[in-house]
């Protein structure tokens, strides 16, 4: 049987998380000290250099708890498109949600980013971060052309590149102008046309009907 810590060690972690996002989003990725999420978190120095070894260890340990957040929303919304008169609108509308989660990572990855950019071993970390989640929003693109019966005609790699822009994008415009932009109006307004632009219909059969149906 597991002995005590290695037992708490998940509720550790995910104190420890929860702690650094809010401090991360407060002070900035440089600003915020290790001391201070542990303070925050309720723990010692010691516990965290049991869980992560730096910073950058702790922001990536987010960053994947970031991404099987947002695999898991657009996974429900592609599921749920039957349900909705405007499957598209539906999808985009529930990926643009801003809650105060999404409002610190945003500003996090944010701040990250151009710290990545400035050294090329963590961006190369960074980088495969991002690929591994871009597949899994590839293989969900590809359901979600597949349940609205369209077949793309662009790569899907790109075109999860491209609306990610958009989100990142669109959102940074709605956090400075919250009173004039809302964080989904861009995607809901002009994603809807692109995917239009970058898909053709599926040939009507009967048995695509049938298994759809199902």
């Amino acid at each position: 049987m597991p002995k005590g810590p290695t037992k708490r060690r998940p509720q550790t972690t995910a104190r420890l998380l929860e702690a650094a996002l809010e401090t991360f989003a407060e002070r900035g990725f440089h600003g915020a000290s290790i001391e201070e999420i542990c303070e925050r978190a309720g723990f010692t120095r010691g516990a965290f250099h049991s869980n992560f070894r730096t910073k950058e260890a702790l922001f990536f340990a987010l960053f994947d708890l970031h991404a099987q957040r947002v695999v898991e929303r657009l996974a429900r919304a592609v599921d749920d498109i039957d349900d909705t008169d405007d499957p598209v609108w539906a999808v985009l509308t529930r990926m643009s949600t801003l809650d105060e989660t999404e409002h610190r990572w945003y500003l996090l990855s944010t701040e990250f980013t151009l710290h990545a950019i400035r050294h090329p071993d963590t961006a190369r970390t960074l980088a495969d971060h991002d690929r591994l989640l871009r597949e899994e929003i590839v293989r969900l693109l590809g359901r979600l052309f597949d349940r609205l019966e369209r077949r793309p005609t662009v790569d899907l790699d790109s075109l999860a590149r491209l609306t990610a822009a958009v989100h990142e994008g669109s959102l940074a415009q709605s956090l400075v102008e919250p009173d004039r932009l809302a964080p989904e109006q861009l995607a809901v307004t002009y994603l809807p046309l692109l995917i239009d632009a970058v898909s053709e219909p599926l040939p009507k059969t009967p048995s695509r009907k049938s298994s759809r149906r199902a």
